[in-house]
């Protein structure tokens, strides 16, 4: 199990109930931590974002107006507080399911005194078709998404067609739909997908992955597979209209 397990998605799914859909993530029980607890208690108040019913102005939120991006399944955190440490000129938003991860975010929040970084503890499809306006983020980034690696279970894979478009819709022109996974068959499926959906570039030279780019962190998990010879692979697709 990846770091960024816990990637919300919702489909249609015809041998269920029409009102229930697909999630690409399980959610799932953990234990807390007290720092987890303490981040919960202390940060959500500050940082956590209400799910919306109209486009949110995050200028407003903010207090600015500067480059935006959103991450879906932050896992336990670590390389979302990374980045917007190292990029307080801009503003960072993530999105996660998993309370623990929650808390440890909203832990290390506190603890770093940043001011550039806001939270969604829900599903991320309905953050992005609900409070992320229309051509506004400069960059949405998917790292380590739970594969689901039965045939059975690809339905329940973030990576489809309409998340695609419905990513496309929020990108600014320009804007950069950034993917890392370690399981390189998920890596060509996504490449598989991206390749089709209309109103992207793919940016590797190659036309297929791009060289692990500088700003994504380096993660405890990725340095462990690293040591055991496991490879990953980074995707990055630019909104071209």
């Amino acid at each position: 199990m990846t770091e960024s397990n816990e990637t919300p998605n919702t489909l249609d799914e015809a041998d269920e109930s029409k009102h229930r859909r697909i999630k690409s993530f399980v959610m799932r029980a953990g234990r807390m931590t007290e720092g987890q607890q303490k981040g919960l208690e202390q940060g959500t108040p500050l940082f956590v974002l209400p799910l919306a019913d109209a486009p949110v102005d995050y200028d407003q939120v903010f207090g600015r107006s500067a480059p935006r991006s959103l991450e879906i399944g932050f896992g336990m955190g670590h390389s979302l507080l990374e980045m917007a440490a190292a990029s307080p000129e801009q503003d960072f938003i993530g999105v996660e399911v998993h309370r623990p991860g929650v808390g440890a975010l909203l832990n290390g929040v506190l603890t770093q005194g940043l001011t550039n970084l806001r939270v969604y503890d829900c599903d991320a499809i309905e953050v992005l078709n609900r409070c992320i306006a229309d051509n506004s983020l400069d960059r949405l980034m998917l790292f380590f998404p739970d594969p689901w690696h039965k045939s059975r279970h690809h339905k329940r894979r973030i990576v489809q067609a309409s998340f695609a478009e419905l990513v496309r819709s929020k990108l600014k022109v320009g804007g950069i739909l950034h993917m890392a996974t370690d399981w390189e068959p998920y890596a060509e499926y996504m490449l598989e997908v991206m390749s089709v959906a209309p109103g992207y570039r793919n940016l590797a030279e190659d036309g297929k992955c791009v060289p692990r780019p500088a700003e994504r962190p380096i993660t405890k998990f990725e340095r462990r597979g690293e040591r055991l010879g496991h490879g990953v692979w980074d995707l990055k697709f630019e909104k071209v209209d």
